[in-house]
């Protein structure tokens, strides 16, 4: 065994888990941290609280005064707590969160240092914008970038400094982050959701698109993490032979959480309630190491925020319990990758959830309205969402038997189906007293009956309506939920508005407003047939039934983002103000970039793996062989010899065809990454990077696992797979 992996292993059994102190009442440690409603009221003059609580519900906009009040506040509210620093915290397009810190402390004129904090300070910082992607929308020497508190989010405290959201944009105006855009479809969906709201009760002023995510993540033990090369340098492990036991059993699921773990997840939910993050569930997920946390819904804003910052959060608590956080999501082969599913809905200012059926056929016209919005949207738009969830690591768990297939489609349940079946038959223009009793009564009066039953849950769909909410199950573990989000309140806004134009064109027309409703609402379950789904999104069958509906199946990242410049898509995005035309570009040319740049790493890691680790070893190991067999051939004679020697002969010829087969793929290898860097055009470099390097990893890690079960286990250089993947 390697001196490496043998000090890693050697670590890793020693590891405790530490005794946590949790409090009797969790709910004591809540926003603890946070510049909270009840922290303003408390520190805030009245008409500055009302000001800045104006700009959370109204998007008002909050004058220069009270900024400086707000700043002063959040300075005497953070110093009480030990804070000596603040920072804008954004969110750019590195898939990361980004933070530069700066003193409260200034030195002042008479030779002192002050405190200081203002309105200038909160309101607006200038990092160098130089080395986040941009896309190309300015030049390498243009380095302004701003970031601007975002006074929807709640500032926050980590350690000894104070964190304020915001956006980032670049000197031009263009949106350089995921918060802009987001924060622009938020207000397009409560425009929009609101005048439709407004069919069913006047008193909606407000909608609100709201956001719980659950979090998948594999723990693994950190000098087991720092003894794999590939885990450091790439987030997955790029060779490895699969353990002889690996989820088969279905016993990890919902298991008891190992002490160590469950050490780990106390302290970081406490550190989590105390950032104001209400995280309510924890537990073991499909497979070993594998786990899962999640939140109340809130907001979306505040949640894209919370699970940004909980993501930073866990890698640092991590460390502390000696784990490494592995958000990758596809880390480990021949076990589950993980996921982020996005759980979706509207909620009024009344206090309605908008995809909830209430206690009369009003309201269930209402839920109603809304439901077959959203799936018209989809139906129209869904090939945006596909591309919002592209990534190199997404690529390797959709489509697998794990994950919802790249194929989008929606689930709704058999029962919601037969009342979509019974709208579809409404007739055309007026209805009769009699039609329209009939309607409300036996199909809308009874969706509250349907969905308190309806408990199918298919977890082979993307798209899936699950009660109150739709689920989105194809957003990855690393991803950041500000983009999936975009899309979802931007096309189903977009769809709103065009309801609605129907909508109060057949009211012009002489038809009731209900039976406008109707009439339009049949339309739309018509035109979106093909996107309902009930059976299983795994089967290969579904593949060819869904290609002949029409839908697509772009399985790699390449092939989804060159959607993003359909100008169909790009209309939506301009038309509503959410990215422009020039936006949608860059941000397409970053991920592009980002994915040939991912691809190109891996590559390089794996030929590193195979040239230095994997090839000397078992060069090693065949040394051992040949040595064996001369001393053999030097006791026998030659007759004897031939039978005694036979196996060690063939282990050693086998030996020899893996390792010149290792060597011949990992020169192509090589050469193809040579070919795919020199090309200039995104697009086709990226394609380059799918279609010709990333085939052959899968061929050299086919050579790298057979050698790994057949050297002696103690000159293999490499942590196993059945070494990681049980906690100690």
């Amino acid at each position: 065994m390697s001196q490496l992996r043998f000090n890693a292993l050697e670590k890793s059994s020693s590891k405790q888990a530490q005794k946590i102190d949790v409090p009797s009442k969790l709910s004591l440690l809540f926003n603890e941290n946070v510049f909270s409603v009840d922290t303003m009221r408390e520190y805030l003059p009245k008409p500055a609280f009302k000001a800045i609580m104006a700009s959370k519900e109204k998007g008002s906009k909050i004058p220069r005064e009270f900024a400086d009040q707000v700043a002063s506040a959040m300075k005497d509210w953070s110093q009480s707590k030990g804070v000596t620093h603040y920072t804008h915290w954004f969110q750019p397009l590195t898939g990361t969160t980004a933070e530069k810190h700066d003193s409260f402390c200034r030195p002042h004129e008479d030779g002192r240092a002050i405190e200081v904090f203002d309105g200038s300070a909160l309101v607006q910082q200038e990092p160098d914008a130089s080395s986040f992607p941009n896309g190309g929308i300015r030049n390498t020497f243009e380095a302004r970038g701003y970031t601007a508190w975002d006074p929807t989010s709640t500032a926050f405290i980590i350690g000894t400094t104070l964190f304020i959201p915001s956006v980032f944009i670049s000197y031009t105006g263009e949106t350089l982050d995921y918060k802009v855009p987001l924060l622009k479809a938020l207000q397009v969906i409560d425009e929009a959701a609101t005048d439709v709201a407004k069919y069913f009760d006047k008193n909606v002023t407000k909608v609100s698109s709201t956001l719980g995510w659950e979090q998948e993540y594999f723990l693994v033990d950190l000098n087991l993490y720092n003894s794999r090369p590939d885990l450091q340098m790439t987030g997955r492990t790029l060779i490895g032979h699969s353990p002889a036991k690996g989820q088969q059993l279905d016993d990890h699921y919902f298991g008891a959480i190992p002490m160590r773990v469950l050490s780990f997840m106390q302290d970081m939910e406490i550190e989590a309630l105390k950032l104001g993050i209400p995280i309510t569930t924890r537990h073991n997920e499909v497979a070993p190491n594998q786990f899962e946390c999640a939140p109340m819904f809130e907001e979306a804003n505040q949640a894209v925020d919370h699970n940004s910052l909980l993501m930073d959060l866990m890698g640092r608590i991590a460390k502390k319990h000696d784990f490494k956080v592995l958000l990758h999501e596809k880390p480990f082969a021949g076990v589950n990758g993980s996921g982020k599913h996005n759980n979706w809905s509207l909620s009024t200012d009344t206090g309605e959830n908008l995809l909830s059926p209430g206690k009369n056929p009003k309201k269930n016209l209402q839920f109603l309205t809304f439901f077959v919005n959203t799936i018209k949207a989809m139906s129209e738009y869904g090939d945006m969402l596909r591309s919002a969830i592209a990534e190199a690591g997404n690529d390797h768990r959709l489509g697998a038997n794990e994950a919802p297939p790249a194929i989008i489609s929606i689930f709704i349940g058999s029962q919601l189906t037969n009342v979509l079946d019974e709208l579809e038959k409404v007739k055309e223009g007026k209805l009769s007293p009699e039609e329209k009793t009939d309607l409300k009564l036996n199909v809308i009066g009874k969706i509250p009956e349907i969905l308190l039953d309806n408990t199918d849950r298919n977890r082979t769909s993307p798209f899936a309506f699950t009660g109150n909410k739709f689920e989105i199950r194809a957003v990855g573990s690393s991803a950041n939920c500000a983009e999936p989000m975009t899309v979802i309140n931007t096309i189903v806004a977009q769809q709103l508005k065009e309801f609605k134009v129907e909508v109060d064109g057949l009211i012009e027309s002489g038809l009731s407003k209900d039976e406008a409703l109707f009439n339009v609402l049949r339309e739309y379950v018509k035109s979106s047939r093909h996107i309902l789904f009930e059976g299983d999104g795994y089967s290969d069958d579904w593949v060819t039934e869904a290609l002949g509906r029409g839908l697509t199946n772009y399985k790699s990242t390449p092939e989804a983002l060159k959607l993003e410049l359909n100008q169909k898509y790009i209309d939506v995005y301009a038309k509503n103000n959410v990215l422009s035309e020039r936006e949608v570009h860059a941000r397409n040319e970053i991920k592009l970039e980002k994915y040939s740049t991912k691809i190109l790493i891996e590559a390089t890691v794996l030929a590193d793996l195979s040239l230095s680790h994997v090839i000397p070893a078992a060069v090693n190991y065949q040394n051992v062989l040949v040595k064996n067999v001369l001393g053999l051939k030097e006791i026998f004679g030659k007759d004897e010899f031939t039978t005694l020697a036979k196996d060690q002969i063939d282990l050693i010829r086998i030996i020899s065809t893996h390792i010149n087969a290792i060597k011949k793929e990992t020169d192509t290898l090589l050469s193809a990454c040579n070919t795919a860097k020199e090309l200039t055009d995104f697009q086709e470099k990226a394609e380059a990077f799918s279609n010709n390097v990333k085939p052959l990893f899968e061929t050299i890690r086919y050579h790298a696992d057979e050698l790994e079960e057949l050297i002696d286990n103690n000159l293999w250089p490499l942590t196993k797979y059945r070494e990681m993947l049980f906690t100690r």
